[in-house]
């Protein structure tokens, strides 16, 4: 795919003839999950047979959508869908930055989101320091060669004792080394006009730029609030990745990573940022999308 937004047209019949399939995936961009999605876009393919006509409004696709998801879930899928045809109009990338604490969702997430909405770059701040690693030694740029709840291993012992909290301290250390290749491959995506979706703990509010020319940015921070939950986030990792990152560490370091967060959570009230609670994935999602959307709507009527 060589463009650089893949954009989701509204297939209702006039412009666009009406298909189920970019029916179901339009519909998935508003945050519905991807079975319901089919079910009313399977739904409307009926409507459209039985009245013998080849196109519907939004307004129909609204009645119908009560029939098959209800009025709340209806009414909330039909405001998303006339802000995804604002989305559609915005000529800018979109860069989409999804922050927070190691464990909470933060990948599948953004890769999810990146799926819906047609983008095709999708990167993490870990995979930006660890290419720093290989460039920097350990001597020379010690924080990015720990992980972001270990970063306080990198501090001497009168940096630990200045500042009272290593964790924290380490973890900031790691973050302003990293966010100058953040910025550096943001700059570039809104240079080349790709849209990109970012995620990862180094996202800190306040501490990456929410402004690059020529894109529209969307920031926000992932949280889980149960803290078994967010345990419980690494055990299913574990078996997913099949051992590939060692359980106990997470597990281990559980009491750091949940400092991490409230610390980004924090900023994130500070600066503004949405925080966005990962207790359900579609929901998560969902919610995801609704910013993204809510944004481009409001870039549209200020245009």
């Amino acid at each position: 795919m060589t463009e650089r937004r893949h954009t989701i047209p509204l297939p209702l019949g006039d412009d666009v003839p009406f298909s189920k399939g970019l029916m179901a995936r339009a519909l998935a961009v508003t945050g519905l999950d991807p079975e319901r999605s089919y079910l009313l876009a399977r739904r409307a393919d009926r409507d459209l047979a039985e009245r013998g006509v080849i196109s519907l409004d939004i307004d129909r696709l609204g009645e119908l959508a009560v029939e098959v998801i209800g009025v709340e879930e209806a009414e909330k899928t039909v405001r998303r869908l006339r802000r995804l045809d604002a989305f559609e109009r915005l000529d800018e990338p979109l860069l989409l930055l999804i922050g927070g604490a190691t464990g909470t969702g933060k990948s599948t997430i953004a890769t999810e989101a990146a799926h819906r909405l047609g983008i095709t770059r999708v990167t993490s701040t870990d995979f930006i320091r660890q290419t720093m690693r290989a460039f920097f030694s350990e001597e020379f740029m010690p924080s990015v060669h720990y992980s972001s709840f270990e970063a306080r291993l990198a501090l001497t012992r009168a940096e630990e004792e200045e500042s009272g909290d290593a964790a924290i301290l380490g973890f900031l250390d790691q973050t302003r080394n990293v966010v100058v290749g953040v910025h550096a491959a943001l700059e570039r995506a809104a240079t080349e006009r790709w849209s990109t979706v970012l995620e990862g703990v180094h996202l800190v509010p306040g501490m990456v730029a929410a402004d690059f020319p020529g894109a529209f940015v969307v920031q926000c921070i992932v949280a889980i609030e149960d803290e078994n939950l967010h345990r419980s986030h690494f055990w299913v990792r574990d078996y997913s990745t099949e051992g590939l990152r060692p359980l106990e560490k997470y597990l281990d370091s559980l009491p750091q990573i949940r400092q991490i967060q409230d610390y980004l959570v924090e900023r994130a009230r500070r600066y503004d940022v949405p925080v966005i609670v990962n207790d359900s994935l579609d929901r998560a999602i969902g919610d995801i999308m609704d910013l993204v959307l809510r944004r481009a709507e409001s870039l549209v009527g200020t245009a």
